[in-house]
């Protein structure tokens, strides 16, 4: 273009000279008229007139010569581009486009002249908005220009008003009339002084001023001439007219001034907004700048970015605040590697609290102090680990993984023994659960120990009652000085307080102000006096030092205080005042339900406490609802001791006194702590004293900034002392977490480690591919099975970790540390024990890979079974046949499956591993190398092609997605029917080139119609075509099929043409019999046991090719799939099952106990990742009155994501159970363990600000526990075929879903019967002898143990009568009834035998359960416990699952369904019937 721009330069140059030509002639005509009519008046116009008609024209004649340019530059591009277009044309490089399709390509061809006709278009559009544009900038500059030169005339303004009544008028005239009136009364003015034409004869005979102010007005009309310029006064008055066009309503200067001045006010409101958005930024980060410093940092100063994105992860799952949203944009990183300093901090926080209100920031600043708190009890929890690790490998000698339970649990015993009674009051009671397990304790132990003694706390129960008890007698005090208004008053009651004996005083004001003690707590108040004194000397101590004792030490006194039951129950009022001014919240106990409200103290004298802490926030805010906090100090603990560990072995059971032996021998080798240490321990413990109750309720766990005032902030940056130490008792943190890289440093697995010694091993070539994908398809990775025999390292250190709890210093754990070090000694023959099951433990994993290996690699097609005969024929070519005899011998020691139709013996891969396993031990020679030798032999005999291993490694793999998907599923059957339907069309067209339809139907009871077959086949899932004709529909016995033939015979069945067989039924009425063309196969579906459940069938009536038979590896194949879907089918049912059992446990848990918040239930899941960690699965939830949440789509739960809840991980890496505190709150974490040892769930129990339950509570729970995890064991027993179904109850044979509602009550009544079954005749002989009368009674006996007694003989009576009115329904229409003299001659030596033989859900059972209900529910738990008895306690829990088992089996239909929600639901709520159930209080 610049080329033929530069040669058509003479053209235009010749045009240019006519241009100017009529440019001039256009000058003159315009300026023609103005000049004649401005001559007349010449000599009359001053200097000031002159100036804006000069101006005026020179902004005229420069417009018009702008317009010539313009039109010059037009028709120059014009001709410039046309001239282009003549001279030459430019071809581009041509575009190849691969693969386009041709319509697209014929849509983008364009004609040539189109585009050079755009172009032009386009090039001349372009012209006319430059030469626009042009003209406005320049009459822009040139308006400046002239306002410069003009000076306004201010007298103008004076027109200016805004009078509503002469708006319109003024505005009218200042438009149409004022600017030529003005000029012309002016221009008279000025021609009457001109002339001196005053006289009135002058005037009126030679000067008509009307007529020359006529004819100017008529020359100037603005609507025929043009304007000429305007004066200073017009100017002005030009400007006054628009602004008062502004102010007259309904016109367009009105609305478009509104619509500026509104525009205006939302620019300056979003102008202040965006300000108050900056100051408030900046204001954050400040905030956050200063909360930078709370945390504790690496060496480098700076945080993991992944703590940080944990925090934020809590706080946006938190459902109060709805910001489920911001969770989704966090990506947590992987590692600890990225790390945040102090500005990077501040940013990657603002990024994700821009829209964040006020309050919600006060909020995440709390949730970020709380956490920097948590944080640092993390890292010194990891230093503890690490260095409980450490000494896991300084003890294990040998190298071997593994140190000796019996051992370990000796030497924690004698440290707990002989540690001061303060620190035992911290450590955890190893001779307890969980540190041994409900096998190493005796059932009358387990279900009849009602010492509270045995506490997992060292007299925790007696440590509650008096703290309990010096509370409310303090608060009694404060109540009574109140009362007392006058200083008389006061004196007298001090002196009646001087002559009563402290006892008195102490009964008095508790019946008078309280009635919250009972007799027995009153008996115990004996040495309150002394002990209020020490408290108050306590709290001294700590007033005086203040920051003298850690936040993780005080963790565990901040619980959550409450009145012990027993006393609760016999001396509540009808009603209880709340008085808020002492700050008492307090519940009868008819108010508090199922749950209790906190109860704080808050005293006079908080004053100076508040003062100390005062950069922290207000605690007067907190109001009442602050809980008191427990003070387990060795000061309170009663004097007397109790020989504990007599008592544990008394009570311990005959089949692991062998290991206690072992345990006890090994604790007699170091027997005492060294003086020296002992004494370092007490000087540490009497230095750090513990924080009283009322300097807790004034610092909660949560205090912190709570509002970002100067005030606040001004303090905190005066005073140096808020801010925290950089150190964890004087250690400095390296900035790892041992947490996070626990597997990479410590863990081995074996089977990776011996799959890396056969991937190097040249004889196994064939293998490693197999081997590759057997790891890598491996259920979930990580976590360690529980044996009960030894420890590996993460369980070592889970153990330690429980002992010592959280809240112990780190020099506690050293002191553990060197006595181990000091104690663990093995002996000669333990360490060759040790290494030789370590060599075993190695073998035996080398051995399952390579079988398994082996057994993949015969059974190419994917069937899961090999023929016996094919695989003795094989094995007897082994060294030529030398050995056939001894392996011949192998059959005699193994048990075959039954035999197939066809007498075929199938072996699956267990078995085939064991059959082998078994022919090489009676081989001659070492196993290891034997077996080696065998499996050398049999992979290189069998011959496979790249063919058969490309499609048996491509099976394996859908396969193994069946299966991963039931793992995965969350307890949901619907991906397993996906991926099933998935493999068999995937191979159909991969190696069988078929169209192919499948579905599959389950056998059902047939109730509705019994007389068409006592089963019936239902299709439950199809493939999309066929849904609408198949899903949902009934197969019965008398229609036409073969699937009940495969039913009964449980074999394959292969029909190669449908259309000539005449007895397949065709569920598509639609299709013509000609269409009827295809084969069609159907499976059996077998559990473990070869019971046929249903019917998997797979045809080709859709494929449009006449020969598409099914081949051999192709049924084998679908047999494959079969025995796959068999397996992810009873994986999920297992799991449903066992929630059952959780729900039924749960509801009967949560009806007896208080002090627990919430149970969650969690299951084991592989990661979504072929090399990522396992997760969690977020199953159900209960919270008060039990009831339960299930969630149809669990949400799934990352290590990742639990750096501060990682006491779940904990308790499924090790498979045992874990005491945790998290955000201020104490979990119970207990796994649900498979039959191997490994965890498959997690069950974690949240008792809220409790240090632990009260010791009923434990017992209970650990009741509930047994069962469930007997349940547990059960029920995958039975579904892997491992052990036969025992139906023990007559409602069992109700179904599989309905056995497993009540699974729990009959293995809990199965246990209790065992227990009554080891009573004798003598424990219900002393009951017998309980008979109260009133009238019999001494006179002498005190009124409180008179009605003791009374209820005692209650309690008695109605339990006995309730347990005999089971056995024998006649008694209640008997003369013996209610009359105890003859109803206990019914308790007799067949009594317990009735008991332990009944069968409470049998048809012919008949019994008045209302009668029964009224005798037993008519007393509580509390009471039952209180009572003491062994045989009450059995027979009270006995009669009330009876009662459940029969309120069950009256209504199985409704009271037992599947708990799982609807394909409709989100979530469902499940609850088991409570009316049997024994109450809490």
């Amino acid at each position: 273009m610049s080329e033929s721009a530069s040669q058509e330069e003479p053209k235009p140059a010749q045009e240019d000279g006519k241009e100017n030509k009529e440019r001039k002639w256009e000058a003159t005509e315009v300026k023609g008229p103005t000049e004649s009519q401005s001559i007349p008046s010449s000599s009359a116009l001053d200097t000031s007139s002159n100036v804006p008609e000069t101006a005026t024209d020179e902004v005229k004649s420069q417009e018009i010569h702008l317009e010539g340019q313009t039109k010059a530059s037009a028709d120059l591009i014009k001709d410039t581009d046309t001239n282009v277009s003549k001279n030459f044309v430019v071809r581009k490089p041509a575009k190849v486009i691969f693969n386009l399709d041709p319509a697209v390509l014929n849509s983008k061809r364009e004609q040539p002249w189109k585009k050079n006709f755009y172009e032009r278009v386009e090039a001349r559009a372009q012209a006319m908005q430059q030469k626009i544009t042009n003209k406005d900038n320049l009459k822009k500059e040139l308006e400046k220009k002239a306002e410069q030169k003009l000076h306004r005339d201010n007298l103008a303004k004076e027109w200016f008003n805004t009078e509503k009544m002469t708006l319109n008028t003024r505005a009218y005239l200042l438009d149409k009339l004022l600017p030529t009136l003005v000029p012309g009364v002016e221009k008279l003015l000025m021609q009457v002084e001109k002339k001196q034409k005053w006289t009135e004869a002058d005037i009126t005979t030679k000067f008509d001023p009307t007529n020359h102010l006529g004819e100017y007005l008529m020359r100037n009309n603005p609507s025929y001439f043009k304007d000429s310029g305007l004066s200073g006064y017009q100017k002005m008055m030009r400007d006054v007219t628009e602004d008062l066009k502004i102010h007259i309503p309904n016109t367009s200067g009105n609305r478009v001034s509104k619509m500026k001045e509104s525009i205006k006010q939302k620019r300056e409101q979003r102008e202040c907004i965006n300000e108050v958005k900056v100051k408030v930024a900046n204001t954050r980060k400040q905030a956050l700048q200063e909360q930078f410093s709370e945390w504790i940092l690496d060496p480098k100063g700076m945080i993991p970015m992944v703590v940080i994105q944990n925090v934020l992860h809590e706080f946006f799952q938190n459902p109060d605040f709805q910001l489920e949203a911001c969770c989704k944009q966090l990506d947590i990183a992987d590692s600890l590697g990225p790390r945040l300093n102090k500005m990077e901090f501040t940013e990657y926080i603002s990024s994700y609290i821009a829209d964040f209100k006020s309050e919600m920031f006060e909020e995440l600043l709390q949730h970020f102090c709380h956490c920097a708190d948590e944080f640092r009890e993390v890292i010194k929890m990891d230093m503890r680990r690490q260095m409980f690790a450490e000494l896991f490998l300084h003890c294990d000698h040998g190298k071997v993984g593994f140190l000796g339970r019996q051992r370990t649990l000796a030497l924690l015993e004698t440290f707990y023994d002989q540690s001061s009674k303060m620190l035992r009051s911290l450590l955890r009671n190893p001779r307890q659960w969980p540190f041994i397990e409900f096998e190493e304790i005796d059932l009358p132990e387990f279900w009849g120990d009602m010492d509270n003694q045995k506490h997992i706390y060292e007299d925790f129960d007696n440590v509650l009652l008096e703290t309990n008890a010096l509370l409310s007698e303090k608060h009694a005090s404060k109540i009574q000085s109140k009362l007392l208004e006058t200083p008389e008053d006061q004196h007298k009651h001090d002196e009646h307080r001087k002559s009563t004996p402290p006892k008195q005083q102490r009964e008095t004001t508790a019946e008078q102000e309280l009635n919250r003690i009972s007799i027995e707590e009153q008996e115990h108040d004996k040495e309150s006096s002394g002990e209020k004194e020490l408290h108050k000397e306590l709290v001294t101590t700590e007033e005086t030092h203040p920051k003298s004792t850690e936040r993780g030490s005080s963790r565990e006194l901040i619980t959550e205080q409450r009145l012990h039951r027993d006393s609760v129950i016999k001396q509540e009022p009808p009603q209880r005042v709340s008085s808020s001014k002492q700050g008492v919240d307090m519940e009868s106990t008819a108010e508090q339900g199922c749950h209790r409200e906190p109860i704080a103290a808050h005293g006079p004298d908080r004053g100076s406490i508040s003062e100390q802490v005062s950069h922290r926030d207000s605690v007067t805010e907190q109001g009442p609802h602050t809980r008191l906090c427990q003070e387990p100090s060795g000061e309170i603990i009663p004097e007397e001791e109790q020989d504990i560990d007599s008592m544990l072995q008394s009570g311990r059971g005959s089949i692991f006194r062998e290991s206690k032996k072992s345990r006890e021998a090994a604790s007699l080798e170091y027997t005492e702590i060294p003086p020296q240490e002992k004494r370092t321990q007490e000087q540490i413990y009497e230095a750090k004293q513990f924080v009283s109750s009322e300097l807790q309720e004034e610092v909660p766990l949560s205090r912190r900034k709570d509002h970002l005032s100067e005030t606040t902030k001004k303090e905190v940056q005066k005073n140096p002392s808020c801010e925290k130490s950089q150190k964890i008792e004087g250690k400095s943190w390296s900035g790892k977490l041992l947490t996070c890289n626990w597997k990479m440093d410590y863990i081995k697995c074996e089977d990776e480690k011996q799959a890396k010694l056969l991937y190097s091993n040249s004889k196994f070539t064939d293998l490693h591919s197999i081997i590759r994908n057997i790891q890598s398809y491996k259920k979930v990775k990580g976590g360690s099975a529980f044996n009960g025999v030894s420890f590996n390292l993460l369980q070592f250190v889970q153990l330690l970790e429980t002992f010592v709890g959280e809240d112990t210093p780190l020099s506690v754990s050293e002191t553990l540390t060197s006595f181990f070090k000091r104690g663990y000694v093995e002996t000669k023959e333990e360490k060759i024990s040790g290494l030789e099951q370590s060599r075993h433990n190695a073998s035996r994993v080398r051995r399952e890979l390579l079988l398994e290996a082996l057994f993949q690699k015969w059974d190419s097609d994917g069937s899961g079974f090999l023929d016996l005969k094919k695989v003795d024929e094989l094995l007897y070519t082994y060294k030529e046949g030398m050995e056939k005899e001894s392996m011949k011998k192998a059959k005699l020691h193994i048990q075959f499956p039954k035999p197939h139709p066809g007498q075929e013996v199938r072996l699956s891969s267990k078995q085939f591993r064991k059959y082998i396993e078994l022919v090489v031990s009676e081989l001659k020679g070492n196993e290891d190398h034997v077996l080696e030798s065998v499996v050398e032999f049999l992979m290189n005999t069998l011959e496979r092609s790249h063919t058969e291993s490309m499609r048996n490694c491509a099976r394996r793999k859908w396969l193994h997605g069946i299966q991963h998907a039931a793992e995965t599923s969350g307890v949901s059957l619907e991906p397993v029917y996906t991926e099933t339907f998935k493999a068999l069309t995937q191979d159909a067209e991969a190696h069988g080139n078929k169209k192919i339809s499948a579905h599959i139907s389950l056998l059902e009871e047939n109730r509705l119609l019994p007389d068409r077959g006592n089963v019936l086949l239902r299709n439950i899932a199809s493939t999309l075509d066929d849904a609408p004709f198949v899903l949902n529909r009934v197969l019965y016995r008398d229609m036409k099929g073969i699937s009940f033939t495969v039913v009964d015979e449980g074999k394959p069945i292969h029909v190669p043409q449908v259309q000539h067989h005449g007895n397949v039924f065709f569920w598509n009425y639609s299709v013509k019999k000609s269409d009827q063309n295809g084969s069609f196969l159907a499976l059996p579906l077998q559990d473990a046991s070869m019971r046929v459940f249903g019917v998997l069938a797979v045809d080709t009536l859709r494929d449009p090719q006449k020969i598409n038979i099914f081949v051999p590896h192709e049924i084998r194949f679908y047999q494959g799939v079969a025995n796959v879907f068999s397996s992810a089918y009873h994986h999920v049912h297992s799991r449903e099952h066992i929630l059952h059992v959780v729900i039924t446990g749960i509801a009967w848990l949560c009806d007896i106990t208080s002090d627990i918040t919430t149970i969650t239930t969690y299951f084991v899941e592989p990661g979504p990742k072929e090399d990522s960690d396992y997760v969690l699965r977020n199953m159900m939830i209960t919270r008060l009155l039990g009831l339960t949440k299930i969630h149809r789509n669990p949400p799934i739960i990352f290590r990742k994501t639990c750096i501060f809840r990682d006491f779940l991980f904990k308790c499924t890496d090790t498979s045992e159970v874990v005491l945790a505190s998290t955000c201020g709150e104490n979990h119970i974490a207990i796994p649900l363990r498979e039959r191997t040892g490994k965890a498959l769930g997690v069950l974690d129990f949240n008792i809220g600000r409790n240090k632990m339950l009260l010791y009923r509570e434990f017992k209970d729970l650990q009741k509930m526990i047994k069962v469930v995890q007997a349940a547990c064991y059960e029920i995958l027993g039975e579904l892997s075929g491992e052990i036969k179904k025992n139906y023990i109850l007559e409602i069992e044979n109700g179904g599989e879903v309905q056995r497993a509602g009540i699974l729990f009550f009959r293995i809990m009544l199965q246990e209790l019967q065992e227990s009554l079954r080891l009573l004798t005749s003598l424990d219900f002989a002393s009951l017998l002898l309980y008979d109260y009368d009133a009238s019999a009674e001494p006179t002498s006996l005190p009124e409180s143990e008179s009605q003791e007694v009374k209820a005692n003989t209650e309690l008695v009576h109605d339990i006995l009568l309730g347990v005999l009115l089971f056995i024998h329904p006649e008694l209640e229409l008997s003369n013996a009834f209610r009359n105890w003299e003859r109803c206990k001659l019914y308790v007799n030596r067949h009594f317990l035998e009735k008991i332990c033989a009944f069968d409470p859900t049998a048809r012919h059972v008949e019994v008045n359960l209302k009668l029964i209900g009224e005798c037993i529910r008519d007393h509580s738990r509390i009471e039952v416990w209180t009572f003491g008895n062994t045989a009450i306690e059995y027979l009270y829990h006995w009669a009330h699952i009876c009662l459940t088992l029969m309120e069950l089996s009256q209504k199985a239909s409704s009271a037992i369904a599947p708990p799982l929600p609807s394909k409709t639901d989100s979530y469902v709520y499940a609850k088991m019937p409570k009316e049997s159930l024994p109450g809490k209080c």
